[in-house]
C-alpha cells in the first residue's frame, strides 16, 4: 500500500537537463486516469526545462500496446528517454496478469535492447479508486514520479558517457 505522495520529491535531486527530448506512450484505456498522468508528467517535464517541442506524446489502444509505442518511438525518433502511462485495473479474470507482465517484461526489453531510459509509469491496481489516488488523488501522481525518472535516467546516461 502506498503510503507517500507520488507527486513530491527533493527538486534540488532533480538534475538540470538540456537538449533532452522525451517521448510520451499513453494508453487509451483508462483514459481518465492515464490522461491525469500524461498530464503530470509533461507539466513535471516543462517545469524542469523540457520545450514543448521536445516533448512528444503518443497514444496506443491499452496497456499491452505501450511496449510497441516504446519501440516505435527507439526507432523512429531521436528521444533520449520514453516514458510509458497505462493503467490496469485488477478484473474478475487473469487478464490483468497476463497484461501487467506483458507490459513490464517488455519495458524491460526496450531499456536494455535500445540502451535508453524507458520508464515504467503504468499503474497496476485492484481499483479504480486506487488508481485515481494515484492519477492526480491523494497519493499524488504517477506521471510526475515517472517525468522525474526520466530526467534522472538521461542525467546518469550522460554522465556514464563523459566519465568513459
Amino acid at each position: 500500500m502506498a503510503t507517500r505522495d507520488l507527486s513530491e520529491y527533493d527538486i534540488s535531486s532533480v538534475p538540470q537537463v538540456e537538449g533532452m527530448k522525451v517521448g510520451i506512450v499513453v494508453s487509451e484505456w483508462n483514459y481518465h486516469i492515464t490522461s491525469a498522468l500524461a498530464k503530470g508528467a509533461v507539466e513535471t517535464l516543462l517545469k524542469h526545462g523540457l520545450n514543448d517541442e521536445d516533448i512528444i506524446v503518443r497514444h496506443v489502444p491499452g496497456s499491452f500496446e505501450l511496449t510497441l509505442g516504446g519501440q516505435f518511438f527507439a526507432e523512429y525518433t531521436d528521444v533520449n528517454a520514453i516514458i510509458l502511462l497505462g493503467c490496469v485495473i485488477q478484473g474478475e479474470t487473469p487478464h490483468f496478469d497476463y497484461v501487467c507482465q506483458g507490459v513490464t517484461q517488455g519495458a524491460v526489453l526496450l531499456n536494455t535492447q535500445y540502451n535508453l531510459p524507458v520508464i515504467f509509469g503504468v499503474l497496476t491496481t485492484s481499483t479504480e479508486e486506487q488508481a485515481l489516488d494515484r492519477a492526480g488523488g491523494r497519493l499524488g501522481n504517477k506521471g510526475v514520479e515517472a517525468a522525474i525518472t526520466a530526467i534522472k535516467m538521461y542525467d546518469l546516461h550522460i554522465k556514464m558517457m563523459q566519465d568513459f
